[in-house]
């Protein structure tokens, strides 16, 4: 028997609180979220409605630069692409691959 597992998640990158750097982190949202983020939205999950979710969620942030979002929202599933492909390098390389 298989099981498919979907999972709705924001990657983000921006400045954190101490230290002032750049970092990333991907929030895995629960369905309570994916409700919380569609309400900030008038019932749609929009780029706008995520923004609005970090702005009460990311407090590890002082400011999220940017974001990438892949929401489940039914049996649909909503992706938000990065503003700037610079972005995605800058959540990679906060990443670095081990050797």
């Amino acid at each position: 028997m298989r099981y498919t597992v979907r999972k709705s998640v924001i990657r983000v990158i921006g400045t954190i609180w101490m230290a002032s750097v750049t970092a990333a982190q991907t929030y895995e949202l629960s369905g309570h979220d994916v409700d919380n983020v569609r309400q900030h939205g008038d019932g749609k999950i929009t780029r706008e409605s995520v923004q609005a979710w970090l702005d009460t969620h990311a407090g590890d942030f002082s400011n999220v630069t940017d974001f990438e979002a892949s929401i489940e929202s039914g049996d649909d599933t909503i992706d938000i692409p990065w503003k700037s492909e610079a972005s995605e390098f800058t959540y990679a390389d906060c990443f670095p691959a081990e050797g």
